[in-house]
């Protein structure tokens, strides 16, 4: 009778730089490139967030891959990391320790069951203030804040609208999403 043994942030760190891996309670698990459409999405939003943010230098933003490292069992690599100046997380050579303020997790057929269940429970318990699912092939955008009881969807809209991020005050029209 075999045991999986489970794995934790210091296995994770011995893979070799730019392994497509996530480690996802203690298991690691393989992330393919994304597709064009998911990149697009990404790139448009990364700007978007980018000109709000560092522009007005209220934080970094950072797009994948980048190492954030939530807990013993947890490193994940979501599509864009949003760090606010007086954020809890730490910003360090290997990556981000600890919950930064804003995940965007873009969907793809190959991930979509983690960013959607598993992943998005780490990142309520861990504080995430902030938790964006966008989903290019639906054409949708949902914010879900932290708070006392859990994620708690704020702004959603599909194919046409606004979302808001009260944290961030920003407003994204899909349009500027989704072209």
């Amino acid at each position: 009778m075999s045991t999986l043994t489970k794995k934790t942030i210091k296995d994770y760190m011995e893979l070799p730089e730019g392994a497509p891996y996530q480690l996802i309670e203690g298991e690691l698990i393989m992330s393919p490139a994304p597709n064009l459409e998911h990149q697009r999405a990404s790139k448009r939003l990364f700007k978007k967030l980018s000109q709000a943010i560092e522009s007005h230098q209220k934080g970094e933003v950072f797009y994948a891959p980048i190492d954030v490292y939530l807990d013993e069992e947890n490193a994940f690599q979501p599509d864009l990391v949003v760090v606010l100046k007086d954020s809890k997380a730490r910003i360090e050579e290997r990556g981000i320790f600890g919950a930064p303020d804003v995940v965007v997790e873009i969907l793809s057929p190959s991930t979509a069951y983690y960013d959607l269940t598993e992943k998005k429970e780490v990142y309520e318990r861990v504080g995430v203030k902030e938790y964006w699912i966008v989903d290019p092939k639906r054409k949708s955008f949902e914010i879900y804040a932290n708070s006392e009881q859990g994620f708690k969807l704020i702004s959603h809209a599909k194919a046409e609208g606004k979302v808001r991020s009260e944290l961030l005050e920003l407003e994204i029209n899909l349009r500027e999403v989704f072209q």
